[in-house]
């Protein structure tokens, strides 16, 4: 089944940690109220806890959203699974969220890696990536999911090791992804853009990248209303991300431009 139908008139909308402007973002409560909504896609964050537990969650440290302290890291899944998010839910575990998506056949995945190889962490940071590759596999999820890091290197360790298997999102301008050895617009499916709604980054900019690499453009969670909307149609947007998923489908079927 061909799950990635979306076009530039067809555009489809991500939910940015969930339905995230409504509910505790990176919760089951954010994810299953997108997911009812019809979103296309949810977008959420893996990381690891002290006792090598992948969980959902944005930040490397506990303070701005839950009730703890300290590094994600630092703690093991039982002392995090007490801690209240907004004081509105849990944080979950990876298995967790993919349990979910039996219920939603066609909804898609953007999962953000948030370990990266940083000098050190290496081996830790491919190990991550292998284990969540293996879930979403387990999961029977290859097909519907994108693999999303704001890390070039673990791009280019994904594509050495898996190939074509995943579909990869990057992002651009390229410096937001650090040191890259390859062109990751000649391999990745998707490249979201940030800098078109401070203007450091030109409209004509990205649809020639798009001309000339073929990758998708999509827009990141800055597009929250109908201006910022337009913006992301005119530098031909096929995916919205955005923390008001309501208001931009709303927005998106006014104009006909999400069936």
């Amino acid at each position: 089944m061909n799950y990635w139908t979306q076009s530039n008139s067809n555009i489809f909308v991500a939910a940015h940690r969930g339905w995230s402007a409504r509910f505790a973002e990176n919760t089951m409560e954010a994810f299953r109220a997108a997911a009812e909504l019809g979103v296309d896609q949810i977008e959420t964050d893996v990381r690891l806890t002290k006792d090598g537990e992948l969980v959902l969650f944005h930040d490397e440290t506990l303070e701005r959203v839950t009730d703890g302290s300290g590094r994600v890291a630092d703690h093991t899944l039982k002392e995090l699974k007490k801690l209240s998010v907004k004081g509105a839910g849990r944080i979950p575990t990876l298995c967790e969220f993919l349990e979910l998506f039996r219920a939603y056949p066609r909804l898609t995945l953007d999962m953000e890696l948030k370990e990266y190889p940083t000098e050190g962490r290496e081996a830790l940071a491919y190990d991550t990536c292998d284990r969540v590759l293996r879930l979403i596999s387990e999961a029977g999820l290859d097909d519907r999911c994108v693999i999303n890091t704001f890390s070039g290197r673990l791009h280019e360790y994904i594509r050495s090791t898996y190939g074509q298997k995943y579909k990869q999102h990057v992002y651009y301008p390229q410096r937001h992804l650090g040191d890259c050895a390859l062109d990751p617009y000649s391999y990745a499916y998707c490249t979201c853009v940030f800098g078109v709604q401070e203007g450091s980054v030109t409209i004509e900019e990205v649809r020639s990248l798009n001309r000339k690499t073929g990758v998708r453009i999509w827009a990141g969670a800055y597009v929250k209303d109908e201006p910022t909307a337009d913006l992301a149609v005119r530098m031909g947007a096929e995916l919205i991300t955005c923390n008001n998923p309501d208001e931009i489908l709303a927005i998106l079927r006014d104009k006909k431009l999400h069936r």
